[in-house]
């Protein structure tokens, strides 16, 4: 698991001012105990209570921005992430990442601090009065002790699971919706949805309870604690064996001794889940972005696959794939669900780097070429298109400048789906493709590579999956707009698509089995 960015210099600062802190403290009380013996408002005193409220200030500002780049740094880490739960993911960027804020703000300093200042005033106690510095030595460990017991109980990590599983439950369920009505399974989705909300309450109340019942016990040692230290003072005072300003230095810093882990443990519970949530970010796999050393020609790319092995938590998904594609060539890649196809087309996009082997690229390595140069040359179609909030026009271009839509759309048979919306290109289309159907929305996807027209390669995955035979008509007289004078890896299941290609493969298990003729 990686380490926080600038995590060593924030604890370094911490420790910075929790030792400048403890001084505060030391010297507020020599103030207080001069002032209360009818020795006056001293210097001392006033400059100890300003440096305190500053050191206090000092803390919330650093620990804030700390938590500010913590925040950013998290959430462009899950955005990277690999993972395909996108409910988990979304779960993870909005509520795990601001729930860090109790640990890294709240807990983690306080920690730091419970580290320092008891130390230092136990020294000062030991100059004073050995017997009183003796008893918060021996009483001192004891709220830790009950913390960790009671925080045993605690369970903020299958809280956060709960919460986690709810969230990415609830995303798919809205997604697929529609589907669920038309079966009719929404009744009990929603069954389902509201025992896991039902599951992750309860979860929070016993950890509620938990906490409530921990702050009572740790102040209730620390009360007690501080009672042996007092009643003593109180008699040895009477009896003349300790002077006035000692006892009152004394009864002035032994509740400075249990304050600050009083304060970590009080905190503990409302960042467990923080803590929690912050592990699952960091062990988060990403996708790292590969340095670029060089770029290619424009034009249809041959391309080489050399033992190409590829594998997701230790399951293979292609294992030493050999393969050879001259420029202009068109492959079919055929076979059962989970064979490795998609992974394959993953590969050639650069978007998964393999295990083992390589790809080369008009005899260049994939991994040495720029990302954006070399998916600038490629026309891809996934199996479902994603769409984004903005008009179809905007949707097909995808941020090419110098698409032409028009064309674009009347190559991929999109243009009377475009006459017959309110706005034509200018209709809003939301993320879910709303105005659009299955068909049209995978319309959309042809008609993004058909505007590409500088693309030397084509990626099509499954492009005519669960369309009715009119619309996959259209899209396969559109596939074939944009095959010619580029190389295609078409992934395909049926013969249709499959009779584009001038040669075929066949995948199973993430190995070539054999070849198909065309």
């Amino acid at each position: 698991m990686p380490a926080l960015p600038g995590l060593r210099r924030y604890l370094g600062a911490l420790s910075l001012l929790g030792v400048l802190t403890a001084f505060s403290v030391l010297l507020q009380a020599e103030g207080l105990a001069t002032l209360l013996t009818g020795g006056g408002v001293s210097l001392v005193l006033l400059v100890a209570i300003a440096a305190r409220a500053a050191l206090t200030w000092g803390h919330g500002v650093l620990s804030g921005r700390f938590a500010a780049s913590v925040r950013a740094a998290l959430r462009r880490r899950l955005l990277r992430s690999a993972s395909d739960r996108a409910g988990v993911v979304a779960t993870q960027v909005t509520r795990g990442v601001d729930a860090t804020d109790s640990y890294l703000t709240g807990y983690l300093p306080s920690l730091v601090v419970s580290v320092v200042v008891p130390a230092a005033v136990i020294v000062r106690l030991v100059t004073a009065d050995l017997v009183s510095a003796l008893v918060v030595v021996v009483t001192l460990p004891l709220i830790p002790v009950f913390g960790v017991l009671i925080g045993k109980q605690a369970k903020a990590a299958v809280q956060w699971e709960l919460l986690t599983k709810l969230g990415g439950h609830f995303l798919d369920v809205v997604r697929g919706f529609g589907t669920l009505k038309v079966f009719g399974r929404a009744a009990a989705q929603a069954s389902t949805v509201r025992s896991m909300a039902a599951a992750h309450a309860d979860a929070t109340m016993k950890t509620l309870r938990v906490a409530f019942l921990s702050a009572l016990v740790l102040e209730l040692v620390a009360t007690l604690s501080v009672a042996l230290v007092a009643v003593p003072i109180g008699f040895r005072l009477l009896a003349g064996g300790l002077d006035a300003r000692t006892a009152l230095l004394i009864l002035l810093l032994t509740p400075e001794a249990y304050l600050p882990l009083r304060a970590a443990g009080a905190k503990f519970h409302a960042a467990a889940e923080g803590l929690t949530a912050l592990r699952e970010a960091l062990s988060a796999p990403v996708v790292s972005p590969r340095s670029a050393v060089s770029t290619r020609r424009r034009g249809a790319p041959s391309l080489v696959l050399e033992r190409v092995s590829v594998s997701y938590g230790g399951v293979p998904a292609l294992s030493e794939v050999d393969l050879t594609l001259p420029a202009g060539a068109r492959l079919a890649v055929v076979g059962p669900s989970g064979s490795g196809k998609s992974t394959l087309l993953a590969v050639l996009l650069g978007f998964v780097p393999p295990a083992s082997g390589r790809v080369l690229v008009d005899g260049v390595d994939l991994r040495s070429l720029a990302p954006a140069s070399w998916l600038a040359e490629i026309a891809w179609v996934p199996q479902r298109p994603t769409l984004f909030r903005g008009t179809l026009a905007s949707n097909i271009a995808l941020g090419l400048p110098s698409a032409d839509v028009p064309f674009a759309a009347r190559a991929a048979a999109l243009d009377a789906v475009a006459a017959g919306l309110p706005q034509g290109f200018e209709t809003p289309v939301g993320e879910l493709g709303e105005v659009l159907s299955a068909g049209q929305r995978q319309r959309v996807g042809l008609a993004r590579a058909l505007a590409r027209t500088s693309a030397g390669l084509v990626l099509l995955d499954e492009p005519t999956a669960r369309l009715d035979s009119r619309t996959e008509d259209a899209v396969l007289s559109a596939t074939r707009r944009l095959l010619p004078g580029r190389t295609a890896v078409l992934v395909a299941h049926r013969p249709a698509m499959v009779s584009l290609a001038d040669r075929v493969i066949e995948l199973r298990d993430g190995r070539v089995r054999s070849e198909v003729a065309a």
